[in-house]
């Protein structure tokens, strides 16, 4: 076996391994933090004495629903959110489109600009309440991260490995798939990371249109002046934000291109 191939096989070998244990290295904190979290929690409320009240707000069950509401309105508006933002903001790189891309990012302002109990009122107003109209809020909301990222994590891409995939042959969609869309995911990942948290926070606002989530048990305990109650809604909504941006991070970094590790 020559060295030249020798060393290729080396290289094949260890960087995977490698690669590994620098995730782990960068992402094995946050698990370890949120984890002792909960269980502080957990050991808060177990040695409380709680009323009946508290008890029947922090059964296992109604935690468990009002976690599954949270997660639902929020996976939900981040497929959502890529598929339009996502979607819409390669359309506006492309040659023809670019001159839109002004008012569409002006557009997607509109609903970030706007104070998201405000605008879940307006819609509630017009479409009513319930789990769709939340959806239509939270997405409004969201959009601007993602479809912002996009058009800028393409258009950053260097104009001259364009240039040389097109001299080399590739369609439009091959240099768009193979060369634009790699270089451009960490910078749009960012974007879809910021818009899992705003869904997350926003999504506390869905009890007021009847709509769960986490936010019933925020302002059960606001109302009621439960703090247990209130602290558990808090801390559970805090710690699912901090673990979809992990997520998010950890995707990030596995579909990072090699050469930008």
């Amino acid at each position: 076996m020559s060295s030249a191939t020798q060393i290729r096989a080396e290289e094949t070998v260890l960087t995977p391994p490698s690669r590994w244990r620098g995730l782990l290295r960068r992402h094995a904190t946050m698990p370890a933090i949120l984890a002792v979290v909960l269980l502080g929690v957990y050991l808060w409320i177990s040695t409380t004495d709680l009323d009946d009240i508290e008890q029947r707000a922090l059964e296992a069950d109604k935690l468990l629903r009002a976690v599954g509401e949270h997660v639902t309105l929020t996976v939900l508006t981040t497929v959502l959110v890529v598929a339009i933002a996502g979607g819409g903001g390669i359309l506006l790189t492309r040659p023809s489109m670019r001159w839109l891309a002004p008012f569409a990012t002006g557009l997607a302002n509109i609903g970030q600009a706007t104070p998201a109990i405000g605008l879940l009122v307006l819609l509630s107003i017009f479409l009513g309440i319930g789990f769709s109209t939340t959806l239509i809020c939270l997405v409004a909301y969201s959009v601007l991260p993602v479809l912002q990222n996009t058009i800028v994590g393409i258009n950053q891409v260097d104009r001259h490995l364009v240039e040389a995939g097109r001299g080399i042959g590739m369609s439009p969609l091959a240099v768009l798939l193979r060369i634009e869309l790699p270089l451009a995911v960490p910078v749009i990942l960012a974007g879809v990371r910021t818009a899992l948290v705003l869904a997350v926070g926003v999504a506390t606002l869905a009890t007021f249109i009847n709509a769960g989530g986490l936010g019933s048990l925020i302002v059960t305990g606001i109302k009621l002046q439960r703090e247990t109650i209130l602290v558990t809604g808090a801390v559970l909504t805090a710690t699912l934000a901090l673990t979809l941006d992990w997520l998010g991070g950890v995707i990030s970094d596995l579909l990072r291109p090699r050469g930008l590790d």
